[in-house]
């Protein structure tokens, strides 16, 4: 029978760009999501910005902003990662709309009337420096368990430990460096603690989902038993959760308790529901023919809710999530999902030591996104462990696998095709090649199995070993001898035939990874979109397109351009006192305002096409308050379109018939508002607050366009 899904990924924080880590998690996800979809299960997949808490407050006030415009800037550039990855989630909302603040009041509510909320006094601490109450992850200190150094004040990062910040040994605001001093509010609890709670835990837990397999990993499971144990001495067992946070704080007020919000621990994961919510209220859900309101469908006991998280995040989704669920009448989730970090070359990820890869950066640099797609997906499990980026596995994986294995089977097969039969592929297969193609069918079972598992190291394993067998048969046939002998044009078609079969099965088990190069595949072959069921038939006499490369090999050298080189800093005692030994500011030994990138080779530069261009026509973007559409002459045959964010800076009139300089090999970039083609160059300080102006680049008189500016 056909599944209803509700998917979703971890909430990213909303006060910085997405990570790799982010990326990781939503390709998994998308694998999935794309897996169930192929086999006709209905899915909605939907994600959210995680707004709320004290460390966006903060963030938006040293940027000078309202922590709504803080948000807003923050998710505005969520777009080009998603996009740029084809992370195919069906809405994107934002924690801080009001389906959330009404959801989360109204789960609260619940979760009172049915007895476990409850109010004492707390101790916290209080940066008297800053003059407020410190959020946990604005507290440092010493784990009160292992004893590790500079653990935040809610959990430990070395040993997993949950904790109140109050337990912390040595602690410091982390804000202004000062020994917070404890002051004494009224706080709201969620009683996990009650008996209530443990059973229901006890049994969720170790219950299955709908598909009738565990709801969590064993490994989850296991550390979830350890935070149940309650020692000889009574340590240990689940604490009750401290769901309030004291004025000032960005967050959803809690009814009927003025100057009080919730910990926006609580809010967040009703986020998912919010974003729900909005997805169908809005339309979008019926458009995929879901006709059901939100209510109806999450009521519908064939629901299914399923969340892929990261593993420092565990305890909140296994325990506080479910229990809040359930004991507010909420229909609890089917699975959790856990996976664990990404590294590179074995070591955390780390931009000071140029071991950060930054998902932006990989996709202006041309890296093909589904590169990525393919690596970190042959890298993952149903397990919780970590993957590892090494920049020459990837080189070399990529290009053997995909290259190498996959597209050359069309590429080696598809040109006789075209010159010899018309490309028509035979009505009729020889028998070696209908076994090697019923070996290919025989596999979907397993490779469904896991795909829906997770197993995605295992699926692309297999896969790549059934593009073996079929490289084994190209070359034991060895269709360009066929080609040069007479009278053997039947068995030439039908070598090639079978291959271009088997590409298409091959293109079926891979699309959850590669969607875009299977659409690709799809248009060459002229076929409807692959689904499931198309593992059991064949083509048969059928005319393909004409052929036209598919896929690139990697390029080492961008890959190493990717990994960012440590950031040189100012000087210690500059740092320190904030001045130069001259007493001059320490931001006046840095030019513009900021360090100088790193070093970079002439080839680097060389590969950056700058051209002299002439503005021809410059307009305002209808809906947008920063761009600019110019219309450019690069000395070519038809003008470019180039939208540029500078509206703030110049008067579109003023700038016809102005020379400037433009990135003339930057990739196309496809936006709401049209395709832009380049990039214009402007200088401006890094602190356009205290320095502003922009600043265009005009070549001196006599310059024309399509110049090369090297």
């Amino acid at each position: 029978m056909p599944r209803q899904l509700f998917v979703t990924t971890a909430l990213p924080y909303a006060n910085g760009p997405f990570h790799i880590g982010h990326m990781m998690e939503y390709i998994q996800a998308d694998i999935w999501v794309r897996f169930q979809r192929m086999q006709g299960h209905a899915v909605h997949f939907v994600g959210a910005d995680d707004a709320h808490g004290a460390p966006i407050m903060i963030a938006a006030e040293k940027a000078g902003k309202t922590p709504q415009q803080f948000v807003a800037n923050i998710a505005a550039g969520r777009k080009p990662y998603l996009d740029g990855f084809h992370i195919d989630f069906d809405h994107w909302h934002s924690t801080d709309a009001p389906e959330n603040h009404q959801l989360a009041q109204d789960t609260y509510r619940a979760l009172r009337r049915n007895g476990l909320i409850f109010t004492r006094d707390v101790e916290q601490f209080f940066d008297p420096v800053k003059g407020m109450f410190l959020p946990d992850r604005y507290i440092k200190g010493e784990c009160p368990k292992c004893g590790a150094k500079d653990q935040y004040g809610d959990s430990c990062e070395v040993c997993g430990a949950v904790y109140a910040p109050t337990e912390l040994k040595h602690p410091y605001s982390t804000l202004t460096g000062a020994a917070p001093v404890r002051k004494s509010s009224e706080h709201h609890f969620f009683q996990l603690s009650s008996s209530r709670c443990i059973g229901f835990l006890q049994e969720w837990t170790v219950g299955a989902g709908q598909d009738g397999s565990p709801r969590l990993q064993a490994e989850v499971l296991n550390k979830i038993k350890e935070w149940f144990t309650v020692d000889e001495f009574g340590h240990g067992g689940l604490a009750d959760w401290d769901i309030s946070r004291d004025a000032p704080y960005f967050g959803i007020e809690i009814p009927d308790a003025p100057g009080k919000y919730f910990y926006v621990w609580l809010d967040a994961p009703i986020g998912y529901l919010a974003s729900l919510k909005s997805y169908f209220d809005s339309g979008k859900a019926r458009e995929r023919g879901e006709a059901r309101s939100f209510d109806e469908f999450m009521a519908d006991p064939a629901t299914e809710q399923v969340h892929f998280i990261g593993k420092d995040i565990t305890y909140f989704h296994t325990l506080f999530w479910p229990a809040m669920l359930h004991f507010s009448g909420r229909k609890t989730p089917d699975h959790v999902f856990v996976h664990g970090f990404i590294t590179v070359s074995g070591e955390k990820m780390s931009k000071s030591r140029g071991t950060g890869i930054d998902p932006l950066r990989y996709l202006q640099l041309g890296l093909n996104p589904e590169w990525l797609r393919y690596y970190i997906a042959a890298k993952l499990n149903g397990k919780v462990e970590d993957v590892d980026f090494n920049p020459d596995d990837f080189v070399a994986r990529v290009n053997s696998d995909l290259v190498g294995k996959y597209v050359n089977i069309a590429s080696r097969a598809a040109g006789f095709l075209a010159r010899r039969f018309g490309n028509r592929l035979a009505a009729e297969l020889g028998a070696d090649g209908r076994t090697l193609l019923e070996g290919l069918q025989a596999a979907a079972g397993d490779i469904t199995a896991l795909y829906d598992q997770r197993e995605y190291a295992k699926a692309l394993r297999e896969t790549m070993a059934l593009a073996d067998r079929v490289n084994e048969y190209v070359d034991a046939n060895k269709p360009w001898e066929l080609a040069k002998k007479a009278g053997e044009d039947a068995r030439l078609h039908d070598v090639c035939s079978t291959c271009i079969e088997a590409f298409r099965l091959l293109t079926l088990y891979l699309k959850p990874v590669l969607p875009a190069l299977a659409a690709q595949v799809e248009a060459f072959l002229r076929i409807e979109p692959l689904s499931s069921v198309d593992a059991s038939r064949l083509l048969g006499a059928h005319e393909i397109g004409g052929y036209s490369h598919l896929l690139q090999r990697v390029d080492a050298k961008l890959v190493d351009a990717l990994f960012e080189a440590p950031a040189q800093a100012p000087a210690p005692e500059a740092a320190v006192a904030g001045k130069s030994g001259n007493g001059a500011p320490a931001s006046a030994l840095l030019p513009g305002g900021e360090a100088l990138a790193p070093t970079i080779a002439i080839e680097d530069f060389a590969r950056i096409d700058l051209r002299l261009a002439l503005i021809v026509d410059a307009a305002r973007v209808e809906g947008s308050t920063k761009l600019l559409k110019l219309t450019l002459d690069v000395g070519e045959a038809q003008s470019r379109t180039v939208f540029s964010g500078i509206q703030s800076a110049f008067d579109p009139a003023a700038l016809v018939g102005k020379m400037t300089v433009v990135v003339a090999n930057l990739a196309p970039r496809k936006m709401k508002f049209g395709l832009s083609e380049g990039m214009v160059l402007a200088a401006s300080h890094v602190d356009d607050k205290t320095h502003p102006g922009l600043f265009l680049l005009e070549p001196t008189a006599g310059a024309v366009p399509g110049l090369r500016v090297r």
